[in-house]
Parts: structure tokens; sequence; C-alpha cells
């Protein structure tokens, strides 16, 4: 996935009420970028960090610029637009990339599903061999002495979003969750059982029954974000 048009640099003032940020702009400008990203953003939100924010060219949006990316460590740039995730993880499957999901004729997204009114990231059909596939994608930011994990934040959001998955294997489908790492610096995914263990437990139950975990790193530029290759998940 390529940036529409060139990213604007900035230094990071402060982020603040979850979707707002202020960025010092490299032409001395201070201007309030939305984040789509509603976690904590914890290790990617330091004031100071150099970041990464695309124009919208939208005269009619309160903040035209959106943050897309942070170096969070020297040389680790960072993909923090969450909107973006399911977009990565779909042009993966279509370009051959995540194997694990190759074969399907039909890609749909945002269709509604479950016993929770919940909408299904990607819903696959029409393979040869396979049922149809509902994907859950989750983006991933946190990483830690290599280790990337998800959640950020307690998210009561994601637990039920594994129930769903759980309830589709149970009527016959595959359900997969995919953790899209959107960073260089990790090289596996685990759950984060210390800031939600509810989500652990409940991520080892469902792969036990059935619903399948998988984890795609991408690579990351200030003119491009492309997944690249699978990550081991380990829930031991």
């Amino acid at each position: 996935m390529k940036f529409s048009t060139p990213l604007y640099s900035g230094i990071l003032q402060q982020r603040y009420k979850r979707f707002l940020a202020d960025v010092r702009l490299d032409d001395g400008r201070l201007i309030t970028a939305h984040s789509a990203n509603t976690g904590s953003m914890r290790g990617c939100a330091e004031p100071g960090s150099r970041v990464w924010l695309l124009d919208s060219g939208n005269p009619k949006r309160k903040h035209p610029f959106s943050w897309e990316l942070v170096e969070a460590l020297p040389n680790v740039l960072v993909g923090i637009n969450t909107t973006l995730a399911n977009r990565l993880v779909a042009e993966a499957i279509q370009n051959g990339t995540l194997k694990e999901l190759h074969g399907y004729q039909q890609l749909r997204t945002e269709v509604r599903y479950g016993q929770q009114n919940s909408r299904i990231d990607l819903l696959l059909s029409d393979h040869l061999k396979h049922s149809d596939c509902y994907v859950e994608v989750k983006n991933v930011t946190l990483v830690e002495d290599g280790i990337a994990n998800f959640p950020d934040a307690v998210s009561v959001r994601a637990s039920k979003h594994l129930q769903e998955l759980l309830a589709m294997v149970r009527q016959g489908y595959r359900g997969v969750l995919c953790f899209c790492v959107q960073r260089r610096d990790a090289r596996e995914v685990r759950p984060a059982d210390s800031i939600d263990p509810t989500y652990g437990r409940l991520l080892r139950e469902v792969q036990a029954q059935g619903v399948e975990v998988i984890a795609y790193q991408a690579r990351v530029t200030t003119d491009e974000i492309i997944l690249t290759h699978a990550l081991p998940v380990t829930l031991d």
C-alpha cells in the first residue's frame, strides 16, 4: 500500500483525547492531526518523537492531517493508523503473500455477522476446498524486547471478536485471527497477558477449539507499508 501523497514530517508535541495529536511540522507550523488509533499507543506516542502525517487535502475536515507513522526507536518506523490494517491484510491475500488464505475467489469487507451485531473485517468465500473464512484483523504496534504484544490496553471489544470467531467455527466455517504487525523489530507475537489477562486466556481457549491464529509483519517506510512475511505466534 503506497501513500497517496508524500507524507509531512514533524515532531510530536502531545497526543490527547485519544484521537488528537499536536505536531510541529518541519516547516514550523503547529497543527493538530487526527489519530485513528484508539489504543494506549504505549511506546509510540512519546513527545519529541519524529512522526509523519498525511494531508487528506479535504478542506471540509476539521483536522485535514492524519497521523500515519512514528519513529518509536532509532530507524524503527511504526504504522499507527489502525484503519490501514484491514487493507494491508486484504492486499497480502490478493497478492499471495498471506499463504494461509490463498485460493478464495471473493473478498468482502465489513460484513455483518454473529450474535453480537459485529462486523467481520474480511469475509472470504468461493474456495474449491475450504468453507467460507471469517478473518478478524488486529493491528499491533507494541513491541518490547523483540516481542510484539496485543492488546496494548484492556479491550473488551477484542475479546468479543474472539467469541464471535469461535461461534463461526462451531458452525463449520473457518475463523482466523490475523495480527498485523506494522513495525520491523518483532520476532514473534504474544498476547499481552500483563495488560489484558482476560484476552490472553480467551485467545488460548478459542485457538484450542479451532480458531486459527496467524501474524504477518510489515515493511514500513515513508513511501509505503506492505506485509512481507509471517511471524510465529506464541501462546504457551
